[in-house]
């Protein structure tokens, strides 16, 4: 039943979305809010005003994201009329549900929905990005996770989480999420990895992707929520992995356990890379 109802909320998010003649999508925020179960839209407009907040402090302009413009609302007998609303981009909802109030199920959907979205099309506008060859991909991606996974250290650690057997139980309950039940040591088996080998050094794109939103995500909840004690914290962090894996599948999308393990490790690129850069620095 809640994946019924998980799925109705991604298929409505999708229905409402507007594109305009450049080919950009976009969002009326009444109907967002409809959506969204805001009643009275006076109330929405609190969490547009936090989400200005929120996109001046990450450097947007926010002009980019979040427009006044009149939308036309429909009523019985096939009246409309004309009410102030705003025109707002992918990243601005994904803003509006991260603000929105969280008793409400559907914010929780809509704030996986808008994040992978958003997500996806950093990816996609990222022209340095695409233009780099499948193993600088994985090396970026990679080193991002690296660098995302030290700040959820640090939010695990608030959170209670505090000693090393104490973390690697606290990851393994986010692979468990993301995997179908697989922890660390099942991902290895499943890859027909040895001991020695690092997770990480052997993924794909596409699921280092998955990684690095599940890691990102996690952080942000546990701070959000300010979550305390390490079953909590363990709950939090296996929620956010499933969460992660169910949208994955509600968008079509092939699970992490299953996709190709790359031949060549990332370890073993960055030494062939460092031979070429010593040898062209002779």
């Amino acid at each position: 039943m809640t994946t019924d109802i998980e799925n109705s909320h991604h298929q409505t998010f999708d229905a409402i979305k507007q594109t305009d003649v450049d080919g950009n999508e976009f969002w009326y925020a009444r109907a967002l809010a409809k959506v969204l179960d805001y009643s009275d839209f006076r109330n929405f407009i609190k969490v547009i005003e936090k989400a200005k907040e929120a996109c001046i402090n990450s450097g947007q302009e926010i002009n980019d994201h979040i427009v006044e413009i009149n939308e036309e609302i429909k009523h019985g007998k096939g009246a409309t009329n004309t009410y102030p609303s705003y025109a707002l981009s992918r990243y601005a909802c994904y803003l509006i549900v991260q603000n929105g109030d969280p008793s409400k199920p559907v914010i929780a959907n809509g704030q996986t929905y808008f994040a992978i979205q958003t997500r996806r099309q950093e990816l996609q506008n990222d022209e340095v990005f695409n233009q780099l060859k499948e193993d600088e991909k994985r090396l970026y991606l990679r080193n991002e996770l690296k660098e995302h996974n030290k700040q959820l250290v640090e939010a695990a650690f608030n959170a209670g989480v505090e000693s090393h057997l104490d973390f690697a139980i606290f990851q393994n309950h986010g692979y468990k999420g993301l995997y179908g039940g697989l922890d660390a040591k099942g991902i290895h088996a499943k890859k027909g990895l040895k001991k020695s080998h690092k997770i990480l050094d052997h993924m794909g794109t596409t699921e280092l992707a998955a990684n690095l939103f599940r890691a990102t995500q996690a952080e942000e909840k546990l701070r959000r929520d300010g979550t305390k004690g390490k079953a909590q914290a363990n709950q939090t962090h296996h929620e956010v992995g499933k969460k992660v894996r169910e949208t994955i599948a509600e968008l079509g999308g092939t699970m992490p356990e299953n996709l190709p393990t790359p031949q060549k490790s990332l370890t073993k690129i960055e030494k062939e890379q460092k031979i070429l850069e010593d040898k062209n620095a002779k």
